[in-house]
């Protein structure tokens, strides 16, 4: 496969999950417009609007690339997985006693995806 088609394939592949970023985004900011108020935790809430800002950056990321091409972006890439890789991992360590169970299971999957990401750069 040349160059050119395997660029293009990078790019709908970038267009296909910046697109479905911005639906899980979409469909999480209208939840917690819609519910915040009547949920039983401020915990699931806080995380919620992290996993929001996680989205926003990743959405700006794909945005970039797909606009200036990769080589630009994938350093800035890696260093904001790894920014938040570890910010996530300190709030799991210092709140994971007041989670409810799925939504620590959640969060440490996707620890474990950015971890993935972070060693697929090395």
């Amino acid at each position: 496969m040349d160059n050119g088609r395997r660029d293009k394939n990078k790019n709908e592949r970038r267009i296909d999950h910046l697109m479905n970023l911005v639906e899980k985004s979409t469909r999480t900011q209208r939840h917690l417009e819609e519910h915040s108020d009547i949920s039983s935790s401020p915990e699931n809430i806080q995380h919620a609007k992290e996993i929001q800002k996680e989205r926003k950056e990743e959405i700006n990321n794909l945005k970039n690339i797909i606009a200036n091409g990769d080589d630009t972006s994938k350093e800035a890439h890696m260093k904001n997985t790894e920014k938040r890789f570890l910010y996530a991992e300190g709030y799991l360590n210092h709140n994971a006693d007041r989670m409810d169970s799925e939504t620590f299971k959640n969060a440490k999957e996707r620890q474990e995806h950015r971890k993935e990401q972070l060693d697929s750069y090395s």
